[in-house]
C-alpha cells in the first residue's frame, strides 16, 4: 500500500477511534446524570410524584437509544444491552422488551473479511482446511461469528467429529475493545469522585476486573480450555452437554467445535413444539448454575439465551428427554474456596428465611464490613423476609408498590449508612445470577426461585459433614421451622417487637424532625449545586455540550437552597 493512502487510513482509523471513545461517553455521561436528577434529586426536593409519572417514557426512551446505540458500535457495547435485556426479573419492561433482539440482531460482517482473517490464522485456503463452510452465517456475536462446515476426512477421523461450527473473530475486534474499555475507564474515574459510589466499590478496579475478562474472551484458546474444563465438570451429569472442541484448526483467533446447534432456551414455542415444557427448564437451569457456583467453583459467567440450548435426546432410555448445552465460555468465572464457603451460608440462610444468618454470611463474603453495625439491618431482613420471603417473580409483581416504597422508607436510611462493599472477583458472580435469574423469569414467569435454593440448601447440609457451615445451617433451619411451622403466640410476640409496630409519638418531637428535615434538604441541595457545578467543569474538558449542561442544571439546586427554608417558617 502507497505511503500516502496508508497514512490516509490511519488519519481514518483514529478519527472513527476518537468518534466512538467520545459517542460512548457523551451517552453515558447524559443517562447518568438524567438518572441521578429523577431518581435521586427530585424525590429528594419532594417531587418524587414527577419522576414516577415520567418513568415509563424515560426508560423506553433510554431503551431505544442504547438499542441503536449498541448495534451500530457493537462490541462490548452488545454485552452491556443482553445483560440489561435478561434482567426480567428487576428492570422494567420498557427496557428488556426494547433490547432483547441484540441477543440476535448483531449485523453480520461479510463472509470476504471472514475468509480473509480464517486463512491468515490458519495457514491455509478454507478450502484445505475444511470439506465445506457455509458463508451464510449461523450466529453473529458481538466479538465474532459462527458459520457451519464440515472437516476433511483426515480431520473428521483424527477427531472423531464431523459437522463442526467456525467461531472467527471479528475484523479490528482488538482495537474496538481497547476503546471501549478506554471509555468505561473514563466512566470509572468519575464514578470514583462520587463519595456515595466510592465507599462501597472500587470503579476503577471494577473496570479492570471487566478488562481482564473481555480481553481473555478474544482469546480463543482461552475459551477452548475453558470449555474442556467446564465438559470436565459436568462429564458425568445427564443434564449438561459441552461441545468438543477440534484443536488441529483452533488458533487464538479461530475456534473450530462441535455443532450443537439446538433450541435456544428462550424459544418457548421451540420448546414446546420438541415436547418440552419450558417450565420444567427452569428448574433444572437454576440448579446447574447452583452448582457451578456453589460446588464446582467454576462458572460460566455469561449465560445469557444465546449461549444457552436445550438439546433434545429422545433416544437415551431412563434419562431425561433433553439436556442444557451451554457454548460460548469466553467469560468465566471463579470462586475461591473462601468465597464459595460464604456464599454457601448466604443460600442457606436465605433458603431459612435467618436474617441474622443472612448479615452475618453478607460479612463472611465481604458484602459488608466485619465492623458494621448490623442490629438494624438484621431487623431490616427480618421484616423483609417476613413480608416477602418465598415469594417468586411474578408474585412480588402483584404486590401493591406502596409496600415497597414503606420498606425504603423505613430502613433505607439504614441500608445506606451502612459500609456496604463490592468485593473483588464478584462482578461476574453477579453477572451470572442475574442472567440466570432473567432466563428463568422468561422460561416461567410463575417461576419461584425458592422453590430451587431450598432444596439446594437442603442438600448443602448433608453435604457440609459436621464443620461449622453444617452448624451455622441446623440452627438457621431450625429457627426458620419454628417461625414457619410452629407459630407460637411466642413467635408472634417477637415479631411485634422485630418488626416495631409498638411506636411512641410526639407531637413537638415531630415537629423538631420536620424542621430538621428541611434543613437537610437544603444543605443536599447546596452540596447537589457544588456537585454539578465542578463536575460540569471537569465533563466540559472531554465534552463541551454536556459540561454546559451540568453547569447551567446546577442552578436549579442553588434556587431550592435560597429560597426553601422561607416556606416553612
Amino acid at each position: 500500500m502507497p505511503s500516502g493512502r496508508r497514512s490516509r487510513q490511519g488519519s481514518t482509523d483514529a478519527g472513527a477511534t476518537r468518534a466512538r471513545y467520545r459517542r460512548i461517553l457523551r451517552f453515558a455521561g447524559w443517562n447518568l446524570a438524567v438518572t441521578w436528577w429523577y431518581e435521586l434529586f427530585l424525590p429528594r426536593i419532594g417531587l418524587a410524584k414527577v419522576a414516577e409519572r415520567t418513568r415509563s417514557k424515560r426508560m423506553r426512551r433510554f431503551a431505544q437509544r442504547f438499542h441503536v446505540l449498541a448495534v451500530d458500535l457493537g462490541g462490548l457495547m452488545i454485552k452491556v444491552g443482553q445483560f440489561m435485556s435478561s434482567r426480567l426479573d428487576v428492570l422494567p419492561p420498557e427496557i428488556t422488551a426494547e433490547l432483547e433482539g441484540l441477543q440476535d440482531e448483531v449485523p453480520a460482517v461479510p463472509f470476504p473479511q471472514i475468509r480473509a482473517l480464517a486463512e491468515a490464522e490458519l495457514g491455509v485456503p478454507l478450502e484445505r482446511a475444511f470439506a465445506w463452510v457455509d458463508e451464510t452465517p449461523v450466529a453473529a456475536a458481538s466479538l465474532g461469528q459462527a458459520h457451519r462446515a464440515r472437516l476433511t476426512r483426515t480431520d473428521a477421523a483424527d477427531s472423531g467429529l464431523d459437522g463442526v461450527v467456525i467461531k472467527v473473530q471479528r475484523p479490528g475486534i482488538d482495537a474496538i475493545v481497547d476503546v471501549d474499555l478506554a471509555a468505561l475507564r473514563k466512566v470509572g474515574g468519575w464514578l470514583s469522585r462520587v463519595r456515595l459510589v466510592s465507599d462501597r466499590v472500587d470503579a476503577p478496579e471494577l473496570v479492570e476486573e471487566f478488562a481482564q475478562t473481555s480481553l481473555e474472551e478474544i482469546d480463543y484458546l482461552h475459551e477452548a480450555a475453558n470449555a474442556e474444563r467446564f465438559a470436565a465438570d459436568f462429564a458425568d451429569d445427564e443434564r449438561v452437554a459441552v461441545p468438543a472442541i477440534a484443536w488441529e484448526r483452533t488458533t487464538r483467533r479461530v475456534l473450530t467445535l462441535e455443532d450443537v446447534t439446538a433450541i435456544k432456551i428462550t424459544d418457548a414455542e421451540a420448546l414446546r413444539a420438541a415436547g418440552i415444557d419450558p417450565a420444567d427448564v427452569a428448574p433444572v437451569f437454576a440448579a446447574v448454575m447452583f452448582d457451578q457456583l456453589f460446588t464446582n467453583g467454576f462458572f460460566h459467567a455469561d449465560p445469557h439465551p444465546g449461549n444457552i440450548f436445550v438439546t433434545p435426546t429422545p433416544d437415551v432410555p431412563g434419562e431425561r428427554p433433553w439436556k442444557l448445552t451451554f457454548i460460548d465460555f469466553g467469560m468465566m468465572g471463579e470462586v475461591p474456596t473462601g468465597t464459595r464457603s460464604g456464599l454457601r451460608k448466604l443460600l442457606i440462610a436465605a433458603a431459612s428465611r435467618d436474617g441474622k444468618g443472612l448479615v452475618d454470611a453478607m460479612q463472611d463474603v465481604g458484602v459488608l464490613l466485619p465492623s458494621a453495625e448490623t442490629t438494624q439491618l438484621e431487623r431490616a431482613m427480618t421484616q423483609l423476609f417476613a413480608r416477602f420471603g418465598g415469594m417468586g417473580f411474578a408474585e412480588l409483581r402483584e404486590v401493591d408498590p406502596r409496600e415497597f416504597r414503606q420498606f425504603a422508607v423505613q430502613f433505607g436510611d439504614v441500608i445506606r449508612s451502612l459500609p456496604f462493599q463490592l468485593p473483588e472477583n464478584f462482578l461476574l458472580i453477579i453477572r451470572a445470577m442475574s442472567l440466570t435469574s432473567g432466563v428463568c423469569s422468561a422460561l416461567d414467569p410463575g417461576f419461584n426461585l425458592w422453590d430451587s435454593v431450598e432444596p439446594y440448601a437442603a442438600q448443602l447440609l448433608r453435604d457440609e459433614g459436621g464443620n461449622v457451615v453444617q452448624d451455622f445451617a441446623k440452627q438457621a433451619v431450625e429457627i426458620a421451622g419454628i417461625a414457619l411451622r410452629l407459630p407460637k403466640r411466642l413467635d408472634a410476640l417477637i415479631d411485634r417487637f422485630e418488626d416495631g409496630t409498638v411506636e411512641v409519638a410526639t407531637p413537638r418531637l415531630e415537629q423538631r424532625v420536620a424542621r430538621l428535615e428541611r434543613t437537610a434538604r437544603r444543605l443536599v441541595s447546596a452540596l447537589v449545586f457544588g456537585a454539578l457545578l465542578i463536575a460540569g467543569a471537569v465533563v466540559r474538558a472531554d465534552d463541551a455540550v454536556l459540561g454546559t449542561v451540568l453547569m447551567v442544571a446546577s442552578a436549579l439546586p442553588l434556587l431550592y437552597t435560597l429560597f426553601a427554608g422561607r416556606r416553612g417558617r
